[in-house]
């Protein structure tokens, strides 16, 4: 029989349920109430951050809805006029702008900590009438642009951060005008949509299982010409039917005294839904999420420019988690081997691709999580110029504490950056895309582009010719993910009793202690729902995936298609031009006959390659202890764009011809004897500064130095 203490802790728990029950509907009137503020703004975003828009959007001669801002510093801190501008952008997938900069701890929080110019990309809710994807690319042009000028004097071009959907975006504008741009970090992006693995990834399924895109023309003609971003928040929703429709209500519930302004907060980014032209979205399912024409260099704007992501010259650095179920890290990465079969490839283009794989972070967490902040991003904002500066090839990068570190004063943060070489092969451990799945979702896009042709040719003029906008208007506002919110708004007569009722409530709070038992009751109750949720998904998403393989791994539909089953993959491969592949000949012929150029410095750079070829790493304390002895010896005054210069064609001259490359070095040498000293010296503490090298490096080590004159100090014998 329960003793009388626990009897009597249930009424107090009663009282306690019942009062969190009235703050809870309390907090669902102020979010209501908020995203209709929100709505009724004129420029609504979620930025903490203090700013002053520099270039509006709508001042281009293609007008679109976006503005680049430059954000203040809170604490009047001035930037370093000698860094490059970080410039962060903002998805337009639903959500209004504001999520790189929500807190202190985000991407634009450590850019201005590490003493670089910052700016930020936003956008109105509403677009310009007319405006295009292409013209959302050649705004990004202009805006990186503008920041640049307005830093003349820094070493190096802005580097760009696109978070989600602005991801594929800014590397689209890099590709069709490389030399705007600095070195690219693009976190949670998209940019290969077929790439996936078996039991995951269920978003890749979805544009086969609507067949194709005529459902994105069909919202957008209900929505007037404008397709609503509430579609694609409740797609996002969908994922997780766990979390939209118990945890995050039953979280805020059971924690109403602590969790209402985290929520509140949040609530407000992802209430804020926003409006892209119909022909915009048109483009992104047509030509991204269907077509996958992005990561095979099929697309071709207006006046027949390529966007082909082989174009882009500045270092790439791709962000991506295990976690991340809209993004995962075959999405983001499989790119990569759509267009180059090997770092060789990748070379011969001049890309540099660096990935970081983060273990468990989701989607949103991976620019916006304040711990990945402090750590990753804050890794890679203070190491962009030793990025910059990395041969073209693929590299992870990876992060390990700093403690104990050979040179640990040397590493910005807690933790030392390193990037070591992959193969291209490297990236199916991460997912790709079999043969199978290229056959299936390229039923999708024949599927998709038929279906679309007979909605435009049949539906789509009745729609069109009898909607009327107040329509439009009132489906927008009826659909579920707004009246979510409004329902709850003072606007809503029934909700007039919440507000006192609530003020009433928190001034006789009696609330129980997290051991009571019908607390501990209700936290088993929401384990149970969430496991059944969680299984109904699972169940939805097996059963979705082999309707999928069963439907478009049909021979009989893929024969139709005019798909060879046994055939080679349909996927378009682009391959090298015959204009590119001349260039490369030029190159080649150029490097080759300027291997004996240069003095010490060159000498220095080249000697440095080489040693680390051998353990095929580049560290940031071997960058940080080269850029100290750099301003020490005045030689900074050389601008980061030739020193970047310097090491690529050091490098591939090494590649060419090791042999020459190598027996050249005396003669740079002869000219000075005090400079070889010094170079040596670098040399020598460069490749050190991490720790004895390995056996290998210790012998192009103390080969360098019978070339540079010197004596390897603190190395063993050979044979030792």
């Amino acid at each position: 029989m329960p003793g009388a203490d626990t009897l009597a802790a249930w009424p107090a728990y009663a009282l306690d349920a019942w009062q969190r029950g009235v703050l809870f509907l309390d907090v669902l009137r102020r979010r209501g109430n908020a995203f209709l503020a929100h709505a009724d703004a004129a420029d609504p975003h979620v930025l903490s951050f203090a700013f002053d828009v520099v270039l509006d959007g709508r001042t281009l001669p293609r007008p679109v809805n976006y503005w680049l801002a430059r954000v203040r510093d809170p604490q009047g801190r001035t930037p370093d006029p000698q860094k490059r501008p970080f410039m962060i952008v903002d998805p337009r997938a639903g959500h209004g702008p504001g999520i790189g900069g929500f807190k202190a701890d985000s991407e634009i929080g450590v850019a201005m900590a590490a003493g670089q110019p910052c700016y930020f990309v936003g956008f109105r809710p509403e677009p310009e009438p007319g405006q295009t994807i292409e013209d959302i690319l050649r705004a990004r042009v202009a805006f990186v642009e503008a920041a640049a000028r307005r830093h003349p004097d820094a070493q190096g071009l802005p580097c760009t951060i696109g978070n989600c959907q602005a991801g594929w975006a800014v590397m689209m504008a890099a590709a069709v005008s490389p030399g705007s741009f600095g070195p690219i970090m693009v976190a949670g992006s998209p940019l290969s949509y077929w790439a996936g693995q078996e039991h995951g990834a269920p978003m890749r399924y979805l544009g086969g299982l609507l067949g194709g895109s005529w459902m994105a023309a069909l919202a957008g003609d209900l929505g007037g010409g404008k397709f609503d971003g509430a579609y694609l928040v409740a797609n996002f929703e969908a994922l997780n039917p766990a979390n939209t429709l118990w945890s995050k209500q039953f979280n805020l519930w059971a924690g109403v005294d602590r969790e209402e302004k985290r929520y509140l907060g949040f609530e407000r980014w992802w209430g804020g839904h926003v409006m892209l032209n119909a022909g915009e979205m048109q483009f992104i399912v047509d030509q991204l999420f269907v077509g996958n024409r992005l990561a095979t260099g099929e697309i071709r704007l207006s006046d027949g420019t390529p966007v082909d992501l082989r174009a882009i010259r500045s270092p790439i650095v791709v962000f991506c988690s295990r976690g991340d179920d809209i993004t995962p890290p075959a999405q983001a990465l499989s790119w990569v081997s759509d267009l180059y079969a090997d770092p060789r490839d990748m070379r011969a283009h001049g890309q540099t691709v660096v990935y970081a794989v983060h273990d468990s972070i989701g989607h949103l967490g991976i620019f916006v999580s304040a711990q990945v902040a402090r750590k990753e991003h804050r890794e890679f904002a203070s190491n962009m110029d030793l990025i910059d500066v990395l041969p073209p090839g693929l590299f992870e990068a990876v992060l390990r504490p700093k403690a104990g570190e050979p040179g640990e004063e040397l590493a910005t943060g807690d933790h030392v950056l390193r990037f070591e070489p992959r193969q291209v092969a490297d990236l199916a451990t991460h997912g790709g895309t079999s043969p199978e799945d290229e056959r299936r979702f390229a039923a999708v896009r024949r599927v998709s582009e038929a279906n679309l042709a007979l909605y435009c040719q049949f539906v789509q003029p009745l729609i069109r010719g009898s909607l009327l906008p107040v329509q439009a208007e009132w489906l927008r506002q009826a659909h579920p993910a707004r009246l979510g919110y409004t329902a709850f708004a003072d606007r809503n007569p029934f909700m007039a009793w919440v507000g006192p009722l609530a003020e009433q409530v928190r001034a006789a709070r009696q609330p129980v202690p997290e051991d009571n038992p019908g607390r501990q009751l209700e936290r088993q109750v929401s384990t149970v729902v969430e496991r059944a949720l969680d299984g109904v998904r699972d169940a939805r998403d097996a059963a979705s995936e082999k309707l999928f393989q069963a439907v478009y791994g049909s021979a009989v539909l893929q024969a139709i298609l005019g798909i060879d089953k046994d055939g080679p993959p349909p996927r378009v491969r682009p391959g090298m031009s015959l204009e590119h592949r001349a260039l490369v000949d030029r190159a080649i012929a150029d490097l080759r006959a300027r291997i004996a150029e240069g003095g010490p410095t060159e000498a220095a750079i080249r000697a440095l390659i080489h040693v680390g070829m051998a353990d095929r790493t580049t560290d940031e304390r071997s960058f940080a202890l080269l850029r100290r002895i750099r301003e020490r010896t005045g030689a900074k005054a050389m601008p980061l764009g030739a020193f970047k210069a310097m090491i690529r064609d050091q490098l591939f001259m090494l590649m060419l011809d090791e042999p020459a490359a190598l027996a050249a070095i005396p003669s740079m040498l002869a000219r000075d004897e005090a400079a070889a000293a010094k170079a040596f010296a670098l040399v020598e503490a460069v490749s050190t500064v991490t720790g004895a090298p390995s056996a290998e490096g210790q012998r192009r080590l103390r080969h360098m130095g019978e070339l540079f004159g010197r004596a390897a100090h603190g190395l063993p014998a050979p044979g030792a």
